[in-house]
């Protein structure tokens, strides 16, 4: 039972994998939370979000003119679009549970506001880089135009190790972090999000300290609260089922039937747990399922509510282990000979090292930058249709959306009618990535996403002019 489920000071409260989670970012690690004595209650291990060899701003520019190159951009606004609008770094002090100050650093990138406010989620990362930050709200631009929301891009976060702080450390960080961004964040300016190792209870924190330095409740400064103050019906689970409506998308336009059909899924956090689930009941056959701690795998299918139980209560929320089916190593569910592959865990995780061994046609992105440009190259080559991230783990952000006009008209959507609604955006926003690929000539869904995305932001910048 996690903390943002069942309140702070549960004897038994551990991290929910389901709340560390947003955009189709998601992370298996974990933290320590104080119980009803004031101690604390230590779990560990975290899943690896980058290759450290690569850059992943470096990545972005270069999908960047890849897209631009294909719509023909112009030069001027090519320049604009290589640079953030806004990078603020910051740095704070918190006082530890222990008395002793330390310093923090933290970012906020806001990469463009053409279209609309900036949309992005905060992370708290050891390994957090600018970069990182700055590639992360680029691909936040691309991804809100791609659906066709209004909002621009953002990210932001902390270098920090969540695992080491306590609740009353995390939260004392979060709101002064908070602080740090009170002239960047608002409802028509900035609207964070949960990202890798933040969730509902520091999106509370979150919106709490914004009203009390505001003066009133706020309730669409941030998504992805929980929903007694103002979330959505249906975020949790968004960006899992906003995947599994892509891949039946992708298969219906290929004409290829879905019972029976098998799939392989890298993460089983929250886009990966919700995507099998979805897939499962959808009549798919989940065959493996891999995390950063071991693999299940069954030819046969696996039971997926069996194994999100058994997940639920092993001491790392993993996989590893799993009864009656055999283990599997990441490197393995790669190789798969399986016809669908759903990397939802970690950036990186398809590289030049390993992309001529997939053998799916299908893969579609859950993670954020889970292919390298290189391996790009090679899935191309051998004919593999990628669905990218921008589109295919676009459901979690929607969502969001959605949350962000509840907030605003304070009135309130069922589930049903947030599920409707994501799969009409998605099923649209897949079909003019194909027009968009068949207008230019597009051989790749990603250069095609991309060239959507970059067409409509460059539009905004044109008719709205440059100030002054």
């Amino acid at each position: 039972m996690c903390i943002s489920h069942e309140g702070f000071y549960k004897t038994q409260a551990i991290s929910c994998t389901q709340c560390f989670h947003a955009n189709g970012e998601e992370y298996l690690g974990k933290r320590l939370i104080p119980n009803r004595t004031g101690s604390t209650i230590k779990t560990s291990g975290r899943l690896t979000m980058s290759n450290p060899e690569s850059n992943p701003w470096e990545n972005v520019l270069t999908q960047l003119h890849l897209a631009a190159e294909a719509i023909k951009l112009d030069e001027n606004i090519l320049k604009i679009l290589e640079k953030p609008d806004k990078i603020l770094i910051t740095y704070f002090p918190v006082i530890m549970d222990d008395g002793h100050l330390e310093m923090f650093e933290g970012y906020r990138v806001q990469h463009s506001h053409h279209r609309g406010p900036c949309k992005g989620g905060i992370r708290y990362s050891p390994d957090l880089s600018l970069d990182e930050v700055k590639a992360l709200a680029a691909l936040m631009t691309w991804k809100t135009a791609v659906v066709n929301i209004p909002f621009g891009g953002a990210k932001g976060g902390v270098v920090c190790d969540p695992w080491k702080l306590s609740s009353g450390e995390l939260k004392k960080l979060t709101r002064r972090f908070t602080y740090s961004l009170i002239n960047m964040i608002g409802p028509e300016s900035d609207i964070p999000a949960p990202d890798v190792n933040t969730n509902p209870e520091v999106m509370s924190w979150m919106l709490d300290t914004y009203s009390m330095l505001t003066g009133h409740t706020e309730l669409s400064v941030v998504t992805g609260k929980p929903v007694e103050i103002g979330g959505s019906v249906g975020r949790t689970e968004a960006t899992g089922r906003g995947l599994f409506y892509v891949m039946e998308e992708a298969l219906r336009q290929k004409g290829r039937s879905t019972r029976g059909l098998q799939l392989a899924v890298q993460g089983f956090g929250n886009v990966g747990s919700y995507f099998c689930r979805f897939a499962h009941q959808g009549g798919f056959k989940v065959v493996a399922v891999a995390d950063a701690f071991g693999g299940a795998y069954d030819p046969h299918g696996l039971d997926i509510p069996k194994l999100a139980d058994y997940a639920a209560k092993h001491p790392k929320r993993s996989v590893e282990g799993f009864p009656g089916a055999d283990s599997i190593t990441n490197k393995e569910l790669f190789g798969l000979d399986v016809p669908i592959i759903a990397p939802c865990a970690m950036g990186d995780a398809i590289t030049e090292d390993n992309a001529d061994s997939i053998q799916a046609s299908l893969i579609v992105e859950g993670a954020n930058g889970p292919t390298t440009p290189e391996a790009d190259a090679i899935l191309a080559e051998k004919g593999t249709t990628v669905v990218p991230d921008v589109l295919a783990n676009a459901g979690g952000v929607t969502v969001s959306y959605f949350e962000w006009v509840q907030g605003l008209q304070h009135f309130f959507w069922s589930e049903q009618q947030v599920s409707q609604a994501l799969r009409d955006i998605l099923v649209k926003s897949f079909d003019e990535v194909n027009k968009t690929a068949m207008e230019f000539n597009i051989k790749t869904l990603r250069t095609a996403a991309l060239a959507l995305a970059v067409k409509r932001v460059a539009r905004a910048i044109e008719l709205r002019g440059i100030f002054p």
